[in-house]
């Protein structure tokens, strides 16, 4: 379904209400799953990806296709290797057959696992047959996914001599391992993190506790953080935690530069409002945190304020290319935008004025995060269209009917019959 948004004169005031983490429910269902007599935790995010993550984890044989959800790829091939009597071949969408994984295998046949690839070299589909693993010493590059070291760290608890993982280069996305490492924790697993020497060590000792329940997602709270900045009214946000396990929990203090104040209410809520303090150009590391990248440089964009994100160079590798996806769809609204080499995205303020009496439909390429940070600029661009909106049920589905809520209006766009005039 492709949307014409328009924005609300100001906002309905109200408390949104944010879907559970996704993050968090995938790295729960595995773990639970790997916890001998557990039962696989109920209140999990109700989206796309763990939805796959669900229904794969009552397959021990045959097709198991996971669409574009990288996550659930990435997590099952270091269960399925691990779970003796399994025989699946793990597959996913085309673009999920460009996505390389090749590091994770690499790692996970160093340790015994038995993958083979069934066509190109590195890149699923793949038939994992399942085993008990001895374990001991593996290393993996850090720089290329955080969810291939979460994966392989998460199943060293299975393995007859534990796991000793050496991370090699810069760790991307650190937040993301610590989650997994406290929420291992949590279920009872032994881990240490030798930070200085980048060493995982996880003793061969099995998970024996539930996990605590799953927080509301703060990826999903940045769109209203990017809503509140650009609408200059104020939003509160339920679901939230002062002291988060997520990486993007740092949207809090990454937004300040536009002048938008976090504070929490005792009533539990997280309340948004916009400050005069507003910076005049904004750079930042984004590497513990590019999935706030899209976010943050639509914001920037609509605000005015140029801006330059190092550390994003993952972003090529996610469920698109999302560094060439921004630089596209930002030059509909006519701003240009920069990549250098390797991993820097910014905006320099260089602007023009789109030609045509109509802009150009957002494409979102199969990718939610793209459909979710461009539907605010509606607040700047009335009428904006954004097509193949249905892809935000990969993380939050409730997205539009929460957009709806505060005021916006959304008009849906009938898509012509192929080979009519």
């Amino acid at each position: 379904m492709d949307y014409k948004i328009y924005p609300p004169e100001e906002l309905t005031e109200g408390t949104v209400k944010l879907p559970l983490s996704k993050s968090e429910s995938n790295r729960a269902l595995i773990i639970s799953a790997l916890t001998p007599g557990a039962e696989l935790p109920r209140q999990v995010a109700d989206c796309d990806d763990t939805d796959v993550m669900l229904a794969a984890l009552e397959r021990t044989a045959g097709p198991v296709n996971v669409g574009a959800a990288g996550t659930a790829m990435r997590f099952l091939t270091a269960f399925y290797a691990v779970t003796p009597g399994c025989q699946v071949t793990l597959d996913g969408s085309e673009r999920m057959r460009q996505r390389p994984i090749g590091a994770l295998v690499d790692a996970l046949r160093a340790l015994g696992a038995d993958i083979e690839y069934l066509s190109k070299e590195g890149f699923p589909p793949m038939a994992v047959r399942g085993r008990m693993l001895e374990g001991g010493e593996v290393e993996i590059p850090a720089s290329v996914s955080s969810q291939f070291i979460s994966a392989l760290l998460m199943v060293g608890p299975t393995m007859e001599k534990g796991l000793k993982l050496h991370l090699k280069g810069r760790i991307i996305s650190r937040p993301y391992i610590y989650m997994t490492l406290e929420m291992m924790t949590q279920a009872g697993a032994s881990v240490d993190f030798d930070e200085n020497n980048q060493v995982v060590t996880v003793n061969p000792v099995r998970y024996s506790r539930p996990l605590p329940p799953v927080e509301a997602d703060w990826s999903a709270a940045s769109y209203w953080f990017e809503i509140a900045a650009i609408s200059a009214e104020p939003v509160s946000l339920e679901g939230l935690r002062r002291k988060s396990l997520q990486g993007d929990s740092a949207v809090s203090r990454l937004f300040m530069v536009t002048g938008l104040e976090a504070s929490w209410g005792s009533d539990g809520l997280l309340n948004l409002q916009l400050t005069p303090d507003a910076g005049d150009r904004l750079e930042l590391d984004l590497t513990d945190t590019p999935d706030l990248t899209q976010t943050l440089a639509v914001t920037c964009c609509m605000l005015g304020l140029p801006f330059r994100f190092n550390g994003v160079e993952s972003l090529k590798i996610k469920e698109t290319d999302r560094l060439a996806a921004l630089q596209m769809e930002l030059s509909k609204l006519g701003f240009i935008l920069e990549v250098e080499d390797p991993g820097t995205l910014l905006w320099r303020g260089a602007r023009y004025e789109p030609e045509g009496e109509e802009l150009e439909p957002i494409r979102t390429y199969d990718d939610h995060r793209m459909a979710m940070a461009f539907a605010p600029a509606a607040i700047f661009f009335p009428g904006l269209q954004i097509n193949n909106c249905e892809v935000v049920s990969k993380s939050y589905p409730r997205f539009w009917s929460d957009l709806r809520a505060v005021g916006f209006t959304l008009e849906e766009v009938e898509k012509p019959i192929p080979g009519n005039d």
